[in-house]
């Protein structure tokens, strides 16, 4: 049974700095793409990252360039989202999916409908 379990949300003030972490179990996470999205009150859910299976590809919203780090760690079958300069305009519950990476053919990872499995969610609130 494939479970996705995401950690690491919090409130922090403007500015600062989180890491959420997805851990997988269930799947060997090596031969997958991992995506967080993200869904704040009133608002549709946005892809803001994903990183791809062996080739290990990343991709970042324009919101989030520069500022999140998606990375993976495949001993501990996790996914990791730095997220620094934190704005307000980050809040919301962070989801991670996952799917199995289709090694080169044209698959759109920033599609939520991509995905075939997902975690539960954690807050992330910015507030001062």
């Amino acid at each position: 049974q494939v479970q996705l379990v995401e950690s690491g949300g919090a409130l922090v003030q403007p500015g600062g700095s989180l890491r959420l972490s997805c851990a997988a179990s269930g799947l060997t996470l090596y031969n997958y793409a991992i995506g967080w999205f993200r869904q704040a009150p009133g608002k549709e859910r946005e892809g803001v990252s994903y990183i791809s299976g062996p080739y290990r590809r990343t991709y970042y919203t324009e919101s989030v360039k520069g500022r999140f780090i998606i990375s993976r760690d495949n001993a501990e079958n996790t996914v990791y989202l730095q997220m620094n300069s934190l704005k307000v305009e980050d809040t919301a519950v962070y989801y991670c999916a996952a799917t199995l990476d289709r090694m080169g053919l044209p698959v759109d990872y920033t599609d939520s409908t991509t995905y075939d499995y997902w975690g539960r969610g954690t807050q992330v609130t910015v507030s001062a």
